[in-house]
């Protein structure tokens, strides 16, 4: 952690009036709590996109009519939602392999709230600050693979173990590319600690009629800035990489025999994901919570939201692509350019230094 910058455990600490040295028993507790405000900030989030927001926005890029018939401006939509998926009743088809099966789920929403533990929101929301954070984003985010790949061979149905093996297929094509051009921002920043990275995008890259430009890796690195926004629509299966679902051939891929709160587990763990995503381009990318007049916090939320328009744009704009023509694109195209930006990156970064 910077100096002057805390941590979200040390704040709470403060105001339980525990002091400045917690006990272990004391940072356990703050840390829980914690850890609580901001799962409880993203699945608050969560459910505001998926059962409302996805809808409105998906209704405005196609001129149609969304939900607006349940509270003002569709919004109870959210509970009445919760109230009918939760009430159905949980089908366990016959030949499933019940533990992978029950893990699944809950396996895919956990991989990605735990990624938002080394994310800095703001001075002072920062659950943790490793010096291997861009690391461990990558590593528990990766573990998702793993859940698509239980749920869709544990459903003994061709449709979800389709669905699973392509999601490993794609995964394994787009992941390598994700990773090389986040080190490409490493190298920048010549380290992988979050807040360091956070920090050093803080000083202006050139000022124009008196607007200071900051050297966000965005405006230094526009190629990687895109190259990664291409792979992060991959990582959240959005068109034109939601192939692993594909509605129109494989019924819905992985989820196919989920229903009732295993369903809802699987469809928050994918939009959760996609705010993880938002949370990671906004971090390494955008500079963070950086920006002016504005709360840190409010900065964050607003380019994370940002990245889910995005997102929501391609998935309602782009035509899904063949599984053939994405793993092509994947190997042939993305990791190559990949290795290009990150080549190109170092050999700038050396003739700086």
């Amino acid at each position: 952690m910077l100096p002057g910058q805390t941590t979200l455990p040390d704040t709470i600490g403060r105001l339980l009036g525990f002091g400045s040295e917690l006990s272990p028993a004391q940072d356990f507790l703050a840390s829980f709590i914690g850890a609580a405000l901001v799962g409880t900030l993203m699945l608050s989030m969560t459910a505001v996109a998926g059962p409302w927001a996805k809808r409105k926005i998906t209704a405005a890029f196609t001129d149609r009519y969304a939900v607006n018939r349940v509270g003002p401006a569709g919004l109870l939509i959210i509970v009445a939602d919760a109230v009918r998926l939760l009430s159905k009743e949980l089908i366990v088809p016959e030949g499933v392999d019940r533990p992978a099966w029950d893990l699944a789920p809950l396996l895919l929403t956990w991989s990605a709230l735990l990624g938002f533990a080394v994310i800095p929101m703001g001075n002072g929301i920062h659950l943790a600050d490793p010096e291997v954070g861009l690391v461990y984003v990558f590593a528990v985010a990766s573990i998702a693979s793993v859940a698509l790949v239980m749920a869709g061979y544990a459903s003994n149905n061709k449709y979800s173990m389709l669905g699973g093996l392509r999601a490993v297929a794609q995964n394994l094509a787009y992941e390598i590319p994700l990773v090389l051009i986040a080190a490409s921002v490493v190298l920048f920043a010549g380290t992988l600690q979050m807040s360091e990275i956070v920090s050093a995008q803080q000083v202006a890259l050139f000022s124009i009629a008196g607007v200071t430009i900051p050297s966000w890796y965005a405006f230094v690195n526009p190629f990687a800035f895109v190259l990664f926004m291409v792979a992060n629509l991959m990582e959240v299966g959005r068109n034109p990489f939601d192939i692993p679902e594909a509605p129109t051939e494989i019924v819905a891929g992985y989820q196919t025999e989920y229903s009732s709160v295993y369903f809802v587990l699987v469809y928050l763990g994918e939009f959760i994901h996609i705010f993880l995503g938002g949370a990671i381009v906004a971090t390494v990318f955008l500079g963070g919570p950086g920006g002016p007049v504005l709360p840190g916090i409010a900065w964050f939320l607003v380019k994370i939201w940002a990245v889910f328009l995005f997102t929501q744009w391609a998935r309602s704009a782009l035509p899904r692509l063949r599984i053939d023509q994405l793993i092509q694109i994947g190997w042939k195209g993305m990791l190559v350019l990949s290795f290009a930006n990150l080549i190109l990156t170092a050999v700038i970064v050396g003739v700086i230094a």
